[in-house]
């Protein structure tokens, strides 16, 4: 009896997870037939209004992610982060200088 219920228990386990399998294949292919249909209408519109069909892409600039690190990096210095020595600095184009100062070491006590 236990190698019945054993046999039985394996096969509708392998079956739900091929059904979960093809339930997410299924589910992928809905969204890609979406997404074409979608593109394919867009092409269309395009066409129909005379506009240049314009690809999707993401419109990333390095230099302007870079630019807001260096920018919100002011707030973190030592020395407050507005001074208009820096502010001027950036608004010139030059990189502003930072005093930086080490951190005095001290004598380790033991607990006794």
């Amino acid at each position: 009896m236990n190698e019945l219920l054993a046999t039985v228990v394996s096969w509708t386990l392998r079956v739900v997870v091929v059904l979960a399998g093809l339930v997410f294949f299924a589910s992928l292919l809905v969204v890609a037939a979406i997404a074409a249909l979608l593109w394919g209408a867009r092409m269309l519109w395009a066409k129909l209004t005379g506009k240049p069909v314009v690809p999707f892409a993401f419109k990333m600039n390095p230099a302007s992610g870079w630019t807001t690190v260096y920018r919100s990096t002011a707030r973190w210095t030592a020395n407050g982060g507005g001074s208009s020595d820096r502010a001027a600095a950036s608004a010139s184009g030059r990189a502003a200088v930072i005093d930086v100062t080490d951190v005095e070491p001290r004598e380790i006590r033991s607990q006794h």
